[in-house]
């Protein structure tokens, strides 16, 4: 059983380094979702209740401090997901979105097809996006990789359904492994009611070594490939060709290895 800490904070908006946003909004910290290679386990080093994934820090004056107009666009979440399953009984992402100022640009990022639950207030904001993040795990790689997330094609489902309500969507397709994440299946299978595509390939340093050590046992050759420069290098060079070959609208490609870049396509 997850273990909730109810905190209050300062501040809710935080200034943000996420290509694209110039400011972060999390409601909570931690995640039920638990995926094995989230990047946001760094913030364990500052909140010592255990394992990732075992608990979620609840903001609960957040909704109050949302008021505030900021300059740019606000990312939610960074080091959370805000659909995760607590949200359906805390509701704390809802009160946040009900009581921020409308005029902010607002970019909602999830998982979760609870999502839609929110497209009334979505509507409401002059300008908001909605992205959900999809990889085609399924079977043995999604249990090994992210077992407690919602499975794909209810991912999938809601982004048709926030796009059939008005709302500009997005898919973000991560993380990329070679030889697991299907880039062209996900693209064939969205490109009908998304706005454009997002690209991140895995950066296996923010995984950590205990992924790390999961890629090379179980996936030895998308270990190879992530590990070796030369094979890098070629995986890029695929995706952007891939990526041009399938002529979709997209914000570019996030990478992690060798130092941080966006690839403009």
């Amino acid at each position: 059983m997850v273990r909730i800490i109810k905190t209050k904070a300062r501040s809710i908006y935080t200034k943000s380094g996420i290509p694209g946003a110039d400011y972060a909004i999390n409601q909570y910290v931690g995640c039920q979702f638990a995926c094995r290679y989230c990047y946001a386990k760094f913030v364990c080093k500052w909140k010592p209740y255990g394992e990732w994934g075992s608990w979620v820090e609840v903001k609960t004056n957040a909704p109050e401090l949302a008021r505030r107009r900021v300059d740019g666009t606000v990312f939610m979440s960074s080091v959370s997901d805000p659909y995760q399953p607590i949200e359906k009984e805390l509701k704390l992402t809802r009160r946040v979105l009900q009581f921020m100022d409308k005029r902010n640009r607002l970019d909602v990022l999830t998982k979760s097809p609870l999502v839609v639950r929110d497209i009334d207030l979505f509507k409401l904001f002059d300008h908001v996006e909605v992205g959900l993040t999809v990889n085609t795990f399924e079977g043995r790689e999604k249990e090994l990789i992210e077992p407690f997330s919602p499975v794909q094609k209810a991912r999938i489902n809601a982004l048709k359904e926030l796009s059939e309500e008005g709302i500009r969507t997005y898919a973000f397709i991560s993380p990329i492994i070679p030889g697991i994440t299907d880039v062209e299946a996900v693209v064939r299978e969205t490109r009908d009611f998304v706005d454009y595509f997002g690209f991140e390939v895995l950066n296996l340093r923010g995984a950590g070594r205990e992924f790390e050590e999961l890629l090379k046992e179980n996936f030895p050759e998308s270990y190879s490939v992530m590990t070796s420069g030369e094979k890098f290098a070629r995986l890029l060079k695929e995706l952007v060709e891939l990526i041009k070959r399938l002529n979709v609208k997209t914000e570019g490609i996030e990478v992690h290895q060798g130092g941080w870049r966006f690839l403009r396509i």
